[in-house]
């Protein structure tokens, strides 16, 4: 685990969970980018059973994940927490799971079907695939979520 400024990030990035749970525990929690990607150095946080299998490192699917955020065609790129983040109140060394990426684009499926190249994702598909959390972003008119899953 990152000392330091990593765990600032890490405290910070419980708290925020916590109070999205408080806000709608029946549905996983949804951040930005940095709330989940500064300060983790932690590469089985997220598709850990495709790390060391061809998954990028965090760096770069943080990088690869930003540089989709900032094109036109995308109004916001966010991380869905893991029904087991939790478990990273309980242990220090943990970093909270991530299960997928939202991606709230205009784009169409074959477009969005690029983006995930060599991600060794198992895909991109349209919808909230374990329901939209309360406090998840309203997509812009003629926008819909993208989800890239792994396993």
């Amino acid at each position: 685990m990152e000392t330091g400024g990593g765990m600032d990030h890490r405290k910070a990035l419980l708290e925020k969970l916590e109070k999205l749970d408080d806000i709608d525990s029946e549905h996983f929690p949804v951040v930005t980018l940095d709330d989940y990607f500064i300060g983790n150095d932690q590469e089985d946080s997220i598709a850990p059973n495709q790390w060391g299998y061809g998954r990028p490192s965090i760096r770069e699917l943080h990088a690869r994940l930003k540089a989709l955020e900032a094109r036109p065609d995308v109004q916001g790129v966010f991380v869905g927490l893991h029904q087991d983040w939790g478990e990273a109140l309980e242990d220090d060394e943990l970093w909270p799971a991530a299960e997928n990426i939202h991606i709230y684009s205009s784009a169409s499926q074959e477009v969005a079907d690029g983006w995930i190249e060599g991600l060794e994702s198992d895909g991109i598909g349209p919808g909230w695939p374990y329901g939209r959390h309360a406090g998840a972003p309203e997509p812009m008119a003629g926008y819909e979520v993208y989800t890239i899953y792994w396993d």
